[in-house]
């Protein structure tokens, strides 16, 4: 679905409910508030492939506001710095993506949802801790500027940019680290969410149209667009739907060799979806089954 701004995710999922008529419905990744865009939405069966959609790659549109640091890294905080953008050119800019694009260390927002000793990050910070998060390896596949905007008056540059990155990224604090890496500090001021992993906003419905009409992805259509793909015969989907293995999809070692972490999905000769297989040695296994005729729209809505 396209989340509205000023919604949380975990509100997203309870309007989801009530409009679903059911309680199984769960998120592949939080969009903070301030966020819009992208946020894939699973109900009732289809809860079960979230898990392999969280790890995705995700893109975003965002402005960057440089000569400003706020005490959230972006426009939702206070301003708690600020430092004059004159002498920040154009080419120190772009130098200053370049080394924020690929395999980064990129140390997370204070006030992010990450626990630490059992709380969460924000909570802390709310009461006055603080708090100091490690950094982490993410991987910034693209990270480009399409506008620079100066504002003399307020003695800012805010720059318009799409960032490609790997899951775990949080786009606030790249916008934090260009502007420290500038030395003017920096926050984010938009940012809206267009792919996550193959779903796209122009899947992607608003509250309001799903509240006319719950409009949602098969959940077969789902899988296919998610994992590689395997047609079983009917033998397969009947030893499949009991649980049991049948020969392997590929050789063993193959680099197409499916895995619990990446699975195969598997398609019964009706096209639904049967299971998730994993390749072990010349078997596959199921890792998740579903019963054949799940796949269809009126059993089991996969994204919204």
């Amino acid at each position: 679905m396209d989340k509205p701004q000023g919604w949380t995710s975990h509100d997203v999922v309870g309007r989801m409910r009530r409009l679903a008529g059911t309680r199984k419905v769960g998120h592949a990744g939080t969009l903070d508030p301030m966020a819009t865009g992208v946020l894939v939405v699973g109900i009732n069966k289809a809860t079960r492939l979230l898990t392999y959609i969280v790890g995705t790659s995700k893109t975003y549109t965002a402005t960057i506001r440089l000569g400003q640091s706020t005490v959230t890294d972006d426009a939702e905080g206070e301003v708690v710095a600020t430092a004059g953008t004159a002498g920040v050119d154009e080419q120190a800019i772009h130098d200053g993506v370049a080394a924020l694009t690929g395999d980064i260390q990129q140390v997370p927002s204070s006030v992010s949802a990450i626990k630490v000793n059992g709380e969460r990050a924000y909570a802390r910070v709310r009461s006055g801790e603080d708090v100091q998060l490690a950094a982490r390896p993410v991987t910034i596949h693209r990270f480009e500027v399409h506008g620079i905007r100066r504002d003399p008056e307020a003695d800012v540059i805010d720059l318009d940019v799409t960032v490609e990155c790997s899951s775990g990224t949080y786009i606030r604090a790249l916008a934090r680290d260009l502007g420290n890496g500038l030395g003017v500090g920096g926050h984010l001021t938009a940012l809206r969410r267009t792919h996550v992993g193959p779903y796209s906003l122009e899947q992607a419905r608003t509250l309001e149209q799903l509240a006319e009409e719950l409009n949602v992805l098969d959940m077969s259509d789902a899988a296919r667009a998610l994992m590689p793909n395997r047609e079983l015969s009917a033998e397969e989907t009947t030893e499949i739907s009991f649980g049991r293995r049948i020969a392997s999809g590929a050789a063993p070692g193959s680099p197409s060799a499916a895995t619990p972490e990446h699975p195969a999905a598997a398609f019964a000769p009706d096209g639904s979806l049967v299971a998730l297989l994993a390749d072990a040695g010349n078997y596959a296994k199921p890792v998740l089954v579903f019963a054949p005729g799940n796949g269809s729209p009126a059993s089991a809505p996969a994204e919204a």
